[in-house]
């Protein structure tokens, strides 16, 4: 499974923003702290948006910020805002075409393949949604504890 680049830029911005209370800050400017192509970071962005994850403002003072709490972010919340809500395996149910198959079977339910990609796609999406923004900047936090006033100090210091 490939998960989009996007998830990982989306994650990183909402942890970026959670140090950033209140401010609304430019698809450009969270596009500058890692040096990501803005107009594809800024279509994460609006997907995050539309999923009520973020807010977005226009105009001079205009940009994006967190739409929740940190602590009502999942990771999950956030990959299928920019990677869609549909299963990574999808059992297209081959063994109706094997032999000795029972065209009346859905496979899906009684194929062990199936039943093994499902599990474990089950524990994926657990997990994702077990962790939210706030657990990751909490262990940032604890890693690296000069990250949220750095991070601050970086988006005040930069010019546009």
């Amino acid at each position: 499974m490939k998960m989009n680049e996007g998830v990982e830029w989306a994650m990183h911005s909402c942890v970026n923003l959670s140090w950033l209370p209140g401010e609304a800050v430019t698809a450009k400017r969270l596009a500058a702290f890692y040096d990501l192509p803005t107009a594809y970071l800024n279509k994460q962005l609006q997907a995050l948006t539309r999923a009520g994850i973020l807010s977005s403002t226009s105009g001079p003072k205009g940009g994006f910020q967190l739409a929740r709490d940190p602590r009502n972010i999942t990771l999950l919340d956030i990959l299928t805002a920019i990677d869609g809500a549909d299963d990574a395996f999808r059992c297209t149910q081959i063994l109706k075409a094997g032999p000795g198959a029972d065209p009346k079977a859905d496979y899906r339910e009684v194929c062990l393949v199936s039943q093994a990609m499902r599990a474990a796609e089950l524990n994926y999406r657990r997990e994702l949604a077990g962790q939210t923004i706030a657990d990751i900047v909490t262990r940032v936090e604890a890693q690296s504890p000069a990250a949220p006033e750095n991070t601050r100090t970086w988006f005040a210091n930069l010019k546009s």
